[in-house]
């Protein structure tokens, strides 16, 4: 059990008289003192010299454009990380201060942030907790013993299911990357493996089904820890606003979904076997931000989204997949978020956290039953523009005016996945849910990969000239030409990020460039045709499609090559 200390002034103090007696004082009468703020401070993990702890601040006082929460250890805790504040430590004090985004605080607002450190010997909770100089609360006198360390059976879940761990290397895409030229230097990532059908689960095409990868996942573990990645894909009424991916349930088999599909995973994820493992699923990915951008009087409407927007099996079919996988006590739920050039704008930015959230808690599914969320799954989008910022301003117009840009509020993926991250916070998730970024296709590195920002003659210009992401507009999204391998996985990249994967197997097609026939249910999409000039999802624009592609998840070659040569970093 994790230990936790919630420090709260009383609303009635006691406090000595001139006379020596005590009496209580009402913080909310008149001419007394009101408790300024309160202050939860919560052990989340704790582990050998490591732990991680969430504190969740309320201000009591008068409204706040800013905010300064400071602390001491009495022991020799070190914070060494953090997320949703600006941590730093100086001996023993601690000062915890506002990020741009969560600065203002009105009276009775929260705000939580949270952080990673290092410890010997007694892992003792503060005290005292000071907000600009005032005395928020002091410590109710809970228990500073150790926190239960992690079942090592896997009972109890981490925080972060990367850290310490390896990652489940896919035989069959390690397989496909080592037979092309150089492919070796790769081979040995780990990547997602896909069940994006019914047949997938006991294996189909000669492929190895859920338990195949869980036996070969036990014997790459070891006596260490492992995770193993899986995609959870296979909605009714898949895809609804492209037809590459459609899947092989009907809009209205919501029953089938739960009975032949999700019930049977969890009951292969939750053979007692497999409990030593760290088993991560991203949940449905495309598709419930569609039920926000693609439906009602929008021109990026498509009718089938209304239709799933409408009998509500996007919502259901994701809450009842959460229910159920998280039962199994060493399943680390992560649902897709989309990415930022799909709802970074303000439109689509809190609507869709609210949709997640009303997913989360359907079918018998809590917040709790959330790890975290990923993004660019299956995107393409930057991690990081360093050539310009959504504040400059050229030639007297905001980065934020650029075509490019369009009003959008995020200009790459670490920044959207930090602010949403925030914003997940906010409407009730946890403070401990962590972020995972895919990697896998958006290096865009080589020659055309820019060295600095671009001319300043318009914003345009600099924003063009300057940016990494080479797509013709970023609402392009099927096997972009010029796109390279991106950061290779790894735990704890930055604040508030569990880890960047490659969650989707580079070299596997998003889909075929013209209609294939094939027994998947998957669709031919005129995005995925190089000669297509677009829609108002991508603003009318060429496609930017590699020609001669298969159909979406077979092997493409020159896709994989090209991701190579174009690799950021570079492969060696």
């Amino acid at each position: 059990m994790s230990r936790t200390r919630t420090a709260l002034l009383a609303a009635m103090a006691l406090v000595a008289g001139a006379s020596g007696t005590a009496f209580a004082v009402d913080p909310g009468g008149l001419g007394t003192a009101a408790v300024p703020c309160t202050v939860d401070y919560k052990i989340q993990n704790q582990w050998g010299t490591g732990f991680t702890a969430a504190v969740t601040l309320t201000n009591h006082s008068a409204a706040k454009s800013s905010w300064s929460l400071k602390w001491s250890y009495a022991g020799n805790q070190k914070v060494t990380s953090g997320w949703n504040a600006r941590i730093s430590q100086s001996g023993a004090d601690v000062t915890a201060a506002n990020e741009s985004y969560n600065a203002r605080r009105a009276t009775g607002a929260s705000v939580s942030f949270g952080f990673q450190g290092s410890h010997s010997g007694s892992n003792a909770i503060p005290a005292t907790f000071t907000l600009d100089g005032v005395t928020c609360n002091v410590d109710d006198g809970g228990s500073d013993g150790p926190t239960d360390p992690p079942d090592p059976g896997g009972a109890n879940r981490v925080n972060n299911p990367y850290e310490g761990a390896k990652v489940y290397v896919n035989p069959e895409w390690s397989a496909n990357a080592a037979a092309e030229p150089g492919g070796s230097r790769v081979a040995n990532q780990p990547t997602g493996v896909w069940l994006d059908r019914i047949a997938a689960i006991n294996g189909a095409g000669g492929k190895m089904g859920l338990r195949a990868h869980l036996d070969e996942a036990l014997r790459q573990k070891g006596s260490g820890e492992l995770v193993v990645q899986f995609v959870i894909y296979n909605l009714p009424g898949r895809d609804c606003s492209a037809l590459a991916s459609n899947g092989e349930l009907k809009a209205d088999e919501i029953d089938r979904y739960k009975t032949e599909y999700i019930d049977p995973i969890k009951a292969i994820l939750a053979d007692p076997k497999y409990a030593s493992l760290r088993i991560v699923t991203t949940v449905e990915i495309d598709s419930l931000p569609n039920l926000v951008t693609n439906t009602g009087s929008r021109p990026t409407a498509v009718p089938q989204c209304d239709v799933m927007k409408a009998n509500g099996n996007y919502v259901k079919g994701v809450g009842y997949a959460l229910n159920k996988l998280g039962d199994v006590p060493n399943v680390y739920n992560y649902v897709d978020a989309g990415h930022h050039g799909w709802i970074g704008w303000d439109d689509n930015f809190a609507p869709s956290a609210a949709l997640f959230k009303e997913a989360a808690t359907a079918e018998g599914a809590t917040v709790n039953d959330v790890h975290g969320f990923i993004t660019n799954t299956a995107n393409y989008s930057a991690l990081k523009e360093n050539n310009f910022s959504i504040t400059d301003n050229v030639a007297g117009k905001s980065v934020r005016e650029s075509k490019w840009v369009d009003w959008n509020r995020y200009t790459d993926e670490l920044s959207f996945a930090q602010a949403f991250r925030n914003q997940l916070v906010s409407i009730g998730f946890p403070s401990g849910i962590g972020m995972l970024i895919d990697t896998s296709r958006n290096g865009w590195g080589g020659t055309a990969r820019p060295a600095g920002p671009g001319p300043q003659t318009s914003v345009d210009a600099y924003v063009d000239g300057g940016r990494y992401d080479r797509r013709i507009h970023p609402g392009n999204w099927c096997n972009q030409a010029g796109a390279g391998l991106g950061e290779r996985p790894q735990a704890n990249p930055a604040a508030g990020i569990d880890a960047y994967v490659w969650m989707k197997p580079p070299g596997e097609s998003d889909g075929s460039s013209k209609a294939i026939d094939n027994d998947e249910g998957k669709g031919f999409d005129r995005m995925c045709d190089p000669t297509y000039t677009g829609n108002p999802r991508n603003n009318n624009n060429m496609s930017g499609a590699l020609p001669d592609a298969p159909i979406s998840g077979r092997w493409f070659s020159a896709q994989f090559r090209q991701l190579m040569q174009n690799a950021y970093p570079p492969l060696s």
